[in-house]
């Protein structure tokens, strides 16, 4: 077997829940660079409309758009019925709001209007959590994703479709562990 076929038959397969997988985000976690964040979106009105299928997969495509992210990313997502939650990763000089309207606007545009009122899917502002030096980010996420099961919509975290994170392969990246010190 050539040397590059092995490396990718030993490369982690992207999740069936979502589409491809999303790229590591680039700032480097624990830097002084970034910020992690435990953000929650929810849906106008309350509304549970990620119950429905087309809604809640239309959302989890928008997952890994770059054009989401630019130069944050997501470590962890999950979309609950009524709300979105992410761990989100963040450049200390960028705006988090800036980040939320454009998850806000793409994920909006995917979904069909006939889930939308007046043109809006999701409420106005967000609710968000900035996570300490010292919180390990690896369980901040099982916890997130945990949420499905938590809500009894599920019986076990891969039994719900709509989640993803950046350490389904295994151990998280060295990068993405908190500094030690």
């Amino acid at each position: 077997m050539h040397a590059s076929a092995r490396a990718d038959a030993n490369r982690p397969t992207p999740s069936p829940r979502a589409g491809p997988r999303p790229a590591e985000p680039r700032p480097r976690v624990g830097s002084d660079e970034t910020t992690a964040h435990f953000v929650t979106v929810a849906s106008l009105f309350r509304r549970p409309l990620f119950l429905d299928p087309d809604a809640a997969r239309a959302v989890a495509r928008c997952q890994p758009d770059p054009a989401i992210w630019g130069r944050a990313g997501c470590l962890a997502w999950v979309l609950m019925p009524d709300r979105w939650h992410g761990l989100v990763l963040a450049p200390t000089d960028e705006p988090l709001d800036a980040l939320v309207r454009r998850f806000k606007a793409i994920t909006a545009r995917a979904v069909d209007e006939r889930f939308r009122v007046n043109g809006w899917l999701w409420s106005r502002g967000y609710n968000q959590r900035v996570l300490e030096r010292h919180e390990d980010r690896l369980a901040v996420a099982r916890h997130l994703v945990s949420n499905p099961v938590r809500a009894g919509l599920a019986k076990s975290v891969g039994a719900w479709p709509y989640w993803d994170a950046i350490w389904l392969g295994g151990q998280p990246p060295a990068q993405s562990r908190p500094p030690s010190g």
